[in-house]
């Protein structure tokens, strides 16, 4: 019986819906977290991962087969396909960016706490890409 329980428990869905991309150049790497380890640039410690083909907006990406708890997106836009968010001097972001909850950005990366969603079911957010250079 065990495992029809584990099947319930992974049967939550997310969505997450990409805005104001501001070319179709590269791919959006996205990243899920269940906690703030590695958040946001560590996406090897990351739920769950996708890398979609930038195209014309609303792109939208699905997270599937997940418990329902908390999680928090990060994504990036990497135009060059390098597979990381390019920064220029002081470590600003010269490529998109974005998190759920959309948090006011300021110096450093929001914290987990700062974009952690609940999801249970189905679940949509929108994410609005942030180009600081």
């Amino acid at each position: 019986m065990m495992s029809s329980s584990a099947n319930v428990a992974l049967n939550s869905r997310l969505t997450v819906e990409i805005k104001g991309l501001k070319n179709q150049k590269g791919s959006l790497r996205l990243s899920l977290f269940s906690n703030e380890q590695g958040f946001p640039h560590r996406s090897d410690r990351a739920v769950a991962y996708r890398c979609v083909e930038a195209k014309e907006a609303p792109v939208s990406v699905t997270f599937d087969q997940l418990a329902p708890g908390r999680y928090a997106v990060a994504v990036i836009h990497d135009a060059n396909n390098d597979g990381k968010l390019n920064t220029g001097i002081l470590g600003i972001p010269k490529e998109g960016f974005g998190f759920s909850r959309n948090p006011r950005i300021g110096i450093g990366a929001p914290s987990f706490q700062d974009t952690a969603i609940s999801v249970m079911g189905e679940s949509t957010i929108q994410i609005k890409l942030n180009y600081l250079l």
